[in-house]
């Protein structure tokens, strides 16, 4: 398994034959990739965990193009489709659900506390043959990411500190705490001025309560688990 991070909360993972593009803003200032790039990785399904424009970003380009089917809540599939993406390629959930890729491929829902513009915002797990990451999407702190650690034997943990919007370092390190990932990924930080982080802060606070490791990525980095 490969996961490749574009900046703020946009990532490829791949793994087995699947190649799932999560939260595409592949425009965002920090990305050293276009969506052109994204579109000639030829994605498989394309993840959105709710529709604000800085995660909903060039999904239904990318869709157009590569004929991805979109993955979302019933009210985001609805939205995509409003936006000319056929109703067949769209994968509607909902948290607390469970769809089956193939290949051991499986996609877990989870919830977000955060807003949307239409449904609910959500997180994804999901579990491979090769690992398991979890992408939080824009959340802050809850008490039930204890259950997800009981729940998901999760390798990577995508989880954002950019505060204001979502958790800052403080409740990120609190939320690894209660994860227990193997290993932990911030993102959503630096983007833009308002959510300016220091990521060493996050990974001194990690390592001062949890024994999962760190890993501060530049957008274009790949991690391999």
């Amino acid at each position: 398994m490969q996961i490749r991070w574009f900046g703020h909360a946009a990532f490829m993972v791949e793994t087995g034959g699947a190649k799932l593009l999560i939260d595409p803003w592949i425009s965002n200032p920090l990305s050293p990739a276009a969506p052109h790039d994204v579109i000639s990785a030829k994605p498989t399904h394309i993840l959105i965990t709710h529709d604000h424009f800085d995660h909903l970003g060039e999904s239904v380009d990318i869709a157009k193009a590569t004929g991805a089917p979109i993955v979302g809540t019933f009210e985001l599939t609805l939205e995509v489709a409003e936006k000319g993406i056929p109703e067949a390629q769209t994968m509607p959930m909902n948290i607390g659900g469970t769809i089956k890729l193939g290949d051991g491929v499986e996609i877990y829902m989870t919830p977000a506390l955060h807003t949307a513009n239409r449904g609910a915002p959500s997180g994804f797990v999901i579990a491979t043959p090769e690992g398991t990451v979890y992408h939080a999407g824009d959340t802050a702190l809850f008490r039930d990411m204890e259950l997800f650690a009981e729940l998901y034997d999760i390798d990577v943990a995508l989880l954002p500190i950019g505060s204001v919007f979502t958790m800052g370092p403080r409740e990120a390190a609190i939320a690894t705490q209660f994860l227990r990932p193997r290993r932990v990924v911030p993102i959503h930080y630096n983007t833009f001025p308002l959510i300016k982080q220091d990521p060493e802060d996050f990974k001194a606070r990690v390592e001062a309560v949890s024994r999962s490791k760190v890993y501060i990525m530049k957008p274009g980095d790949v991690l391999k688990i």
